[in-house]
């Protein structure tokens, strides 16, 4: 669709970025666990419904926190009469449900939106070495989302012995204080990863990180948005501020993302270059921009696809 519908420009573009997704060596487990990530669902015979999903550590570990606070209200039967841990689980997830359509997913100032615990040592944080980084009671993760997750969220210091016997807690803290919020919220409008709308559910973050000594203040703040706050941390993305207050945003390769013109957000993109001259058939580009991430994974889902047909034919000579 896109060598029909785009320029030669666009193909050689999605084929670099496809290819680096495929040699990338770096984070590709939290890659893989991204690409995989998907929520099924279907009706029984007697209509319930049946629900399947397979979440990232960090989203599962969000899922799960929720459950079971939300289990705790939900009655365990008499000692008789034990519900099953199943099902009160399912009821569980039935106040979730209703909690986020009763309140339509309202988002307080200054509050934890991440109730989940990390560990991770001073170190790690800082240097990005080798060391504790771990979900409470769940799987580890790599440094780069440890740092992403401490940009904007509740931070408790302790210090603990050679080992590991924790012996000074200090008190929880925010990163983000409300009014600071607040000021990102008014000064930014919005994500401000060049070409994105996104104004809701943002997070603030550190262009220098507090663990490395950046300052929490506004100036080393930027609001983005969740996607684009991965794409800094674990993709390999740089943000620079310059010294008029405007942002520099460069890709892992060390080009920069440009924007039109100060105060705009979209992409300059060089469609009048490509437009120029007479009329062309060849293509039917508009000059609108490309979703690179949605090519790169309607490819990738693609290929899959291929590999399961693949499977299945190898696994059932009849279907040949």
């Amino acid at each position: 669709m896109i060598a029909e519908h785009g320029t030669a420009a666009h193909v050689e573009k999605l084929v670099r970025a496809y290819r680096r997704c495929k040699d990338a060596e770096e984070l590709t487990r939290e890659a893989r666990q991204r690409e995989n990530r998907s929520v099924t669902y279907g009706y029984d015979d007697d209509g319930s419904l049946i629900l399947r999903c397979r979440l990232t550590p960090e989203t599962g570990a969000l899922v799960m926190k929720a459950l079971n606070l939300a289990m705790e209200d939900v009655p365990a039967g008499t000692s008789e009469n034990r519900i099953p841990g199943c099902m009160r689980r399912a009821d569980a997830l039935e106040r979730v449900a209703e909690s986020f359509l009763a309140h339509e997913m309202l988002e307080a100032p200054g509050t934890d939106r991440h109730q989940i615990v990390v560990h991770v040592a001073q170190e790690t944080l800082r240097d990005r070495k080798a060391g504790c980084c771990e979900f409470e009671d769940g799987p580890s993760m790599a440094a780069e989302t440890a740092r992403r997750l401490a940009c904007d969220a509740s931070v408790v210091e302790m210090i603990e012995n050679d080992d590991g016997e924790p012996l000074n807690v200090g008190r929880k803290t925010r990163t983000i204080s409300a009014p600071l919020r607040r000021l990102l919220k008014s000064r930014d409008k919005g994500c401000r990863f060049p070409g994105c709308a996104n104004a809701r559910y943002l997070d603030a973050h550190h262009i220098e990180h507090w663990a490395n000594g950046g300052e929490t203040k506004p100036k080393n703040l930027v609001s983005l948005c969740r996607f684009h706050h991965h794409a800094v941390h674990e993709g390999g993305f740089r943000i620079e501020m310059l010294d008029d207050g405007a942002l520099r945003i460069v890709k892992p390769n060390g080009e920069p993302v440009d924007n039109i013109a100060p105060g705009c957000m979209q992409p300059a993109g060089d469609w009048r270059q490509v437009t120029a001259g007479p009329p062309r058939k060849l293509f039917q580009w508009k000059g609108d921009r490309m979703n690179l991430g949605m090519a790169v994974d309607a490819m990738f889902q693609l290929e899959r696809q291929r590999a399961a047909s693949a499977e299945q034919v190898s696994s059932n000579p009849s279907a040949k």
